[in-house]
């Protein structure tokens, strides 16, 4: 029997939430389970497996950064549109560490759905748009894609894990300098 009120987007939720309180790797079918008070096999009319239940975390995280860095970018270009966007991505990591890590979640073809196919692609799109700003054509783009992805991403993975809390300046003094220096590079970018 299905307990009532349990659905694929009731537990993709409470997944995200036990993501950022225990880590996104050590959310499963069965630590969900013990949360509702089920059997782990009831859980299984709602999800199709434990890839299928990461897959509906990234998705709802993808989804709520990609809303945040669209609403931050309304209206700007260039350098300020940059930081917007390095910012929320950011933030959402250091408010929402699990979700973060969920939307670096590499999922098996077999369980993407269409929303997270389109969360993906609009976080594509808003690079994309940032990137407008600097007027790059083909390659460059591409490449300014990846130098982006990689710059923001890792930083936030180190800053997340404390690789610089032993030293100065502070991550944050570092930050807003490291966004700029993108933005040099991209404004000179031939």
């Amino acid at each position: 029997m299905v307990r009532v009120g349990l659905s694929g987007a009731r537990l993709a939720q409470a997944g995200a939430e036990l993501a950022d309180e225990v880590g996104f790797e050590q959310v499963t079918v069965s630590a969900l389970a013990r949360q509702f008070g089920v059997q782990v096999a009831s859980l299984y009319s709602h999800v199709r497996s434990s890839d299928d239940l990461k897959a509906r975390i990234a998705t709802v995280a993808l989804t709520e950064l990609a809303d945040q860095a669209a609403a931050a970018l309304a209206g700007r270009a260039g350098r300020d549109a940059l930081h917007a966007l390095a910012d929320v991505y950011r933030d959402y990591a250091r408010t929402h560490p699990g979700r973060y890590a969920a939307t670096r979640h590499a999922a098996a073809a077999s369980v993407l759905g269409e929303q997270y196919v389109a969360a993906g692609r609009k976080h594509s799109e808003l690079v994309r748009a940032v990137l407008r700003g600097y007027d790059l054509g083909e390659p460059a783009q591409t490449d300014a894609v990846r130098l982006l992805g990689s710059t923001i991403h890792g930083y936030i993975t180190l800053e997340l894990a404390g690789s610089f809390s032993h030293s100065e300046p502070s991550a944050a003094d570092s930050w807003p300098r490291i966004i700029d220096a993108l933005d040099t590079l991209l404004r000179s970018w031939s």
